[in-house]
């Protein structure tokens, strides 16, 4: 069996004070991409989770243990992950290979979504991956509906644990009341109502992490740049991450903005929602 694993991009990130159980409330859109690893799931000796390349832990892997916690009786399984969404980049790469794991057991394993929650906040999102209003700490799922097509280029920059960015983001403390981030979330009900391309809400598309992500990482600054001289109508920060990106009207905008960026992003990455309509 091979699956596959979304990324998923945030086309924009609110981000409230930091909560009594120690996580952040946010309201973010949510979109899965082209951009997926691929899975592949065959029947083993024993239960092992292998992602060339990648140290451990593997969330897939503890998804897969916390399956069989709860009871999944499918005969042992190597699943075997060939990344292909950058790691540590904001993208819920390890989020999304977690999910493909959790949804192997279908309906054979009772509340997969409170499983999902308990292994991250971008678990969640990723069971059913869709263009989503996410609030709470990620936990909180609404489909929209989906939007028009559009192009992304994504410029991978090194490595940022979350807990950093969030960390940093509390320094700075320029968390959201409660109030703002169900106004925005509002906002961004009736802005997607019709199914338009997020380039027809611009000033909606924030990302509130990405003051912090630069404080750690000024060097992101250039890379958002070249993007908006190659054409992007918005340039952001993915997630908590360090991949820079830029919308265009379309993959072939998107295509032809990559091949003009400097040599130094000779690694930018083109995709497009992946969304069934």
């Amino acid at each position: 069996m091979t699956l596959r694993a979304p990324a998923k991009l945030n086309l924009c990130l609110y981000v409230g004070p930091r909560r009594a159980d120690g996580l952040h409330e946010i309201r973010s859109l949510f979109c899965p991409l082209t951009l997926a690893d691929r899975i592949v799931v065959a029947d083993a000796e024993r239960d092992e989770v292998v992602c060339p390349g990648i140290d451990d832990p593997n969330l897939a892997a503890e998804a897969l243990r916390k399956l069989r916690a709860r009871g999944w009786g499918r005969p042992a399984v190597r699943v075997e992950i060939e990344k292909r969404i950058p790691v540590a980049a904001g993208l819920g790469g390890g989020s999304a290979d977690a999910a493909a794991v959790l949804r192997l057991a279908g309906d054979e394993v009772e509340r997969i979504p409170e499983l999902a929650a308990s292994l991250g906040a971008d678990v969640s999102s990723q069971l059913d991956p869709s263009f989503a209003l996410v609030g709470g700490a990620g936990e909180v799922v609404e489909p929209l509906l989906a939007p028009a097509d559009f192009g992304v280029v994504l410029v991978p920059g090194e490595g940022l644990a979350t807990a950093d960015v969030y960390a940093e983001f509390d320094r700075l403390g320029s968390g959201r009341a409660a109030e703002e981030l169900d106004g925005l979330a509002e906002r961004l009900r009736a802005a997607t109502a019709a199914g338009a391309s997020p380039l027809d809400y611009p000033e909606l598309l924030v990302n509130d992490l990405m003051p912090a992500a630069r404080s750690l990482r000024p060097e992101v600054g250039s890379a958002l740049a070249a993007l908006a001289e190659a054409g992007a109508a918005v340039t952001l920060v993915a997630g908590s991450g360090l991949t820079a990106f830029g919308l265009f009207e379309d993959i072939v905008a998107a295509d032809r903005a990559a091949a003009e960026l400097p040599p130094r992003y000779a690694s930018a990455i083109v995709a497009a929602p992946e969304i069934e309509r």
